[in-house]
């Protein structure tokens, strides 16, 4: 069977190494030296002067709405995970979706400003697929009417926006580091923000609220994470280069056999250097969609209507038709993509998917 994804495992013995130190220390969780060691390797990397690690994106997400104090509305996309929406919901303020652009399936800044109302608190805006949002446009926006912007980037690690990661803009940025990720913890996320303050805030939000033992000067939540994740953070870490080339050359051989009229594929933005985080690409039709997607799957291919449904037509979010999304949303398939899938496997996959198409 070829899955969707797979998560990128380091040399056992490597993880054993961290392992083995955590079972002299017997420190398992709470602020740990691995912890610590993987934010600084993760600051190291990225180039960012502050992240905090947390136990996964969508604490991450709701972490960086409390940290900012948002209330009334927040204008956010419709094509996403769940979890964008979710997160605005339970802490308590309403989502209002916006239709997103039809080549990048970010959101659509252009459609942004008129949905702005008094009740306005902030935009969330989520990179799709690693690909970064109009995040000058947005910014623009933002800064006209008085507007706070998140970015989930929970796809994005590795991406970088004008020669800088992704995760230096907006007031905050998340990510996440699920086993489906590039890069992962196994569980985990993170925060990023530019702002001294806001950053303090924040680790108080992850630990409850503690500033030492007794005292408390946030209502917090348990958001922080232990010593095994970051020790497979750490782990993995070492091959992110690997990874991404890995990636980039998949990418590469897709598109070569997936050029076609009648297969669409997603519009990096001009000024990005992306991860490759998936393979998305967009058939003519829903019902295309599903006959590629059955025929791949009775050859052992897993693939993913990723993001399927658009979230304005979630019966627990529904608000008004947002024909662009809803219509992206019917046709999107994610290929397999992980680290080990070898050539011979993408052209097989591509081999079916032209085999469907051509005699459909």
């Amino acid at each position: 069977m070829i899955n969707v994804t797979k998560p990128f495992l380091p040399p056992q013995e490597e993880f054993q190494h961290y392992l083995n130190g955590i079972w002299q220390r017997n420190w398992l969780t709470n602020n740990g030296p691995l912890v610590n060691e993987f934010e600084l390797k993760l600051k190291e990397y990225l180039n960012l002067p502050h992240l905090l690690f947390l136990s996964n994106g969508t604490i991450a997400l709701q972490i960086a709405i409390k940290a900012l104090k948002l209330r009334g509305e927040i204008i956010t996309t419709p094509f996403s995970y769940v979890a964008t929406t979710s997160s605005i919901v339970w802490e308590g303020a309403t989502p209002i979706f916006v239709d997103i652009d039809p080549r990048s399936l970010n959101i659509d800044p252009a459609k942004i400003e008129s949905a702005i109302t008094d009740k306005t608190s902030a935009i969330i805006a989520t990179h799709v697929y690693g690909n970064p949002c109009d995040i000058e446009a947005i910014q623009k926006i933002a800064h006209k009417h008085n507007l706070k912007v998140i970015y989930d980037a929970a796809h994005c690690f590795g991406t970088k926006f004008k020669g800088k990661s992704v995760f230096t803009f907006g007031d905050i940025s998340t990510v996440s580091f699920h086993a489906t990720k590039l890069f992962h913890t196994v569980e985990g996320g993170a925060v990023f923000t530019n702002n001294d303050e806001l950053l303090k805030k924040m680790d108080f939000l992850r630990n409850f609220g503690h500033n030492g033992p007794e005292e408390y000067v946030e209502v917090g939540i348990n958001g922080k994470n232990c010593e095994f994740h970051a020790a497979m953070g750490l782990a993995n870490l070492k091959y992110i280069s690997t990874i991404l080339d890995s990636r980039k050359k998949q990418h590469a051989r897709y598109n070569g056999y997936l050029k076609r009229d009648d297969i669409q594929t997603i519009l990096f933005h001009p000024n990005a250097e992306v991860n490759y985080a998936y393979y998305p690409i967009l058939f003519g039709g829903e019902d295309i969609t599903i006959n590629v997607k059955n025929e791949l799957e009775a050859n052992r291919i897993m693939t993913r209507r990723y993001f399927h449904p658009s979230l304005n037509t979630v019966q627990i979010y529904k608000t008004k038709e947002l024909r662009v999304s809803e219509d992206i949303s019917s046709r999107v398939l994610c290929l397999p993509l992980y680290h080990d899938l070898s050539m011979e496997e993408i052209d097989f996959i591509c081999r079916i998917i032209l085999r469907t198409l051509n005699y459909r």
